[in-house]
């Protein structure tokens, strides 16, 4: 069975759809164990498949109403570009349903358009404009915290659509925790150079630095003036944390040696 972590604090607007996909309840069988929800067009998946559990995800976040919604996606590249999307007709995505713009961030104000970042790791973050029901979904890899894409995505939203910090409500979905991240010295000397909290992200253990991407996008949304309530954090390790059945609950790209799939995380404002 199809398993997504759905957001419970956003239970309160109906009108927003959204939610973290899992690997379990999918049509893929080419990572291990059969029935697993692949979402990224991988070179070891069928276009088919990853079509089909597309639609599964989308048909679940938005309790089977498949009418109306477009799912737009991005080609990542760990950067902090942010994305204002307009369905003006101009191309959303190719016609097998693959991204067309490159960005580590979408964001827009228009209902029916179902905004999508895929993850094996990195940190997904989604944004709800709780007054103006305008959204963004965020690629957060060590590269993209470090040039502060979740800063980035609160501005671009404050800027294209009049948003306030104080109107937000983020997600934070499952990714790689510090349990799992060894890092290198370099990565400790990028983060010290940009934030003066840095020393609190890592931890040294036995001789190796190990990095909490949750806890620095979290600290980008509080500084930027999102309060700490306004944020939920699904404090799951994709590298490590499993099913009920013994198998991996998430791709993961460092644990599984880069042969893996891909999760989603998915946001967007109904039109009713």
């Amino acid at each position: 069975m199809a398993d997504v972590h759905p957001i419970k604090a956003w239970d309160q607007y109906p009108w927003l759809s959204a939610g973290f996909s899992t690997r379990q309840g999918g049509a893929t069988a080419v990572y291990g164990a059969p029935g697993e929800m692949n979402l990224g067009w991988t070179k070891e998946d069928d276009p088919a498949v990853v079509a089909e559990n597309r639609a599964c995800l989308v048909s679940l976040v938005t309790n089977d109403d498949l009418v109306g919604w477009q799912l737009v996606t991005m080609r990542q590249v760990h950067g902090n570009t942010v994305r204002v999307v307009v369905n003006d007709g101009s191309p959303l995505f190719t016609p097998e349903g693959k991204a067309v713009v490159e960005a580590d961030g979408l964001t827009t104000n228009e209902r029916g358009l179902m905004l999508g970042v895929q993850t094996a790791d990195c940190v997904p973050v989604l944004l709800a404009d709780t007054r103006l029901r305008a959204v963004a979904a965020l690629h957060a890899g060590w590269r993209g915290t470090v040039a502060r894409i979740a800063e980035h995505g609160v501005a671009t939203m404050e800027r294209e659509f009049g948003s306030r910090a104080e109107d937000l409500v983020a997600a934070i979905g499952p990714a790689i925790r510090r349990c799992c991240f060894a890092v290198g010295e370099e990565v400790r000397e990028r983060f010290a150079a940009e934030f003066v909290y840095a020393d609190d992200l890592f931890l040294k253990d036995a001789g190796q630095l190990y990095a909490d991407l949750h806890m620095a996008n979290q600290r980008q949304l509080i500084g930027v003036g999102l309060s700490p309530d306004a944020i939920t954090t699904i404090a799951e390790c994709s590298a490590c944390s499993r099913a009920a059945d013994g198998q991996r609950r998430y791709f993961s790209h460092r644990a599984e040696r880069g042969i893996t799939g891909r999760m989603m995380s998915v946001i967007g404002a109904r039109t009713d």
